[in-house]
């Protein structure tokens, strides 16, 4: 068995999806002893064969032999955090997939997907992310499958006509609801587990595209993945740090959610802290105001995207804010940051 871990994340949206069937959360988490604490902790990793094991289980609980494949349609850009909302504001279908895979690594999924162009149509390809893997359970298959159909779909308001779905695993019983969900039957037992569809699909746009708002999510994500990347050898302090930019921009923590997240009281945090020499507040000034400070820089980006992507309020609650912060003003502190710029440059 391969030692290959993903993101606990990734136990969210069978979760999302036993609710969604009418199911107690609870209750299931308890039958399969599911650790809630193990689920507060958003840095977590558990082992690829206990993400089959619940989503197997997952089926067995709510007796849907299709558990994965209904995971997958009910999928949407909050399931995917930061990733999501690169790829809700990318300009077209094509550029969203490739930031899926700039940027995989965040949602640590157990696969990879690959685009490959033939002609006038192109193929989705989707692989195991760790080739010392023999397979993964076809409910999870099916799920990613499944999803990546679907958020296509949702980030142009089309329909996606497929022309064809390949699995790699045999099929069930009943194959009726592939074709509900696909609009073809898919074909099982082949060599390759893809999407083929008309190549001019990848061109179409998103209906949510911002160029602003990409440019802000995308270098959030960017340095979610750098923060990822250096947690383990940093104090509290960086790592409560860490936390709250993998957080933005679906939400921004409070100090009880910060501490169950890194598996301590809120007490500990926040004497652990103290022995740094910071508090959980130093900490989160400085995380918005650090961040404020490179969105000003940038061109095109508005103080109220600002605003929105740091969780405030309302963008005259963001001025004070920032005010308060550097004893200037979003437009002063843009206008000198330029000002600066250019003579640098020249």
């Amino acid at each position: 068995m391969s030692s290959e871990k993903v993101a606990i994340t990734m136990v969210f949206p069978i979760l999302k999806t036993i609710v969604h069937k009418g199911y107690d959360r609870e209750q299931f988490c308890a039958s399969v002893s599911l650790n809630d604490e193990l689920l507060r902790d958003p840095e977590a990793r558990i082992p690829a064969a206990e993400l089959e094991r619940l989503m197997i289980a997952a089926a067995i609980y709510t007796d849907d032999d299709h558990f994965g494949l209904r995971q997958g349609e009910i999928t949407d850009f909050a399931d995917m955090g930061i990733l999501g909302y690169v790829m809700m504001h990318s300009r077209t279908v094509g550029e969203a997939l490739a930031a899926y895979r700039r940027y995989n690594d965040i949602l640590c999924s157990g696969f990879l997907m690959d685009v490959e162009p033939d002609g006038d149509e192109v193929r989705i390809v989707i692989r195991l992310q760790h080739p010392d893997k023999d397979k993964m359970s076809r409910h999870c298959v099916e799920d990613m499958t499944c999803s990546i159909f679907k958020i296509m779909g949702k980030l142009s308001n089309r329909s996606i006509a497929l022309l064809e779905v390949s699995f790699q695993h045999v099929p069930p019983v009943d194959v009726d609801p592939y074709l509900n969900v696909f609009g073809v039957l898919p074909q099982f037992g082949r060599q390759e587990t893809y999407l083929r569809l008309p190549a001019e699909v990848l061109a179409y746009p998103v209906m949510y595209s911002d160029s602003k708002l990409l440019e802000l999510f995308d270098n959030m994500a960017r340095q979610t993945l750098e923060q990822l990347a250096h947690t383990e050898s940093h104090g509290m302090g960086d790592r409560a740090t860490a936390w709250m930019k993998t957080c933005l921009p679906v939400y921004f923590p409070t100090v009880l959610q910060t501490a169950e997240a890194l598996g301590v009281s809120v007490r500990t945090l926040q004497h652990k802290l103290k022995l740094e020499g910071t508090s959980y507040n130093d900490l989160s000034i400085q995380v918005r105001k650090e961040l404020a400070k490179d969105y000003l820089e940038k061109r095109g980006v508005s103080v109220g995207d600002i605003a929105y992507a740091l969780h405030f309020s309302e963008p005259s609650a963001f001025q004070s804010a920032f005010k308060r912060w550097t004893g200037q003003t979003p437009g002063q502190y843009r206008e000198q940051a330029w000002r600066e710029g250019a003579e640098q440059s020249g």
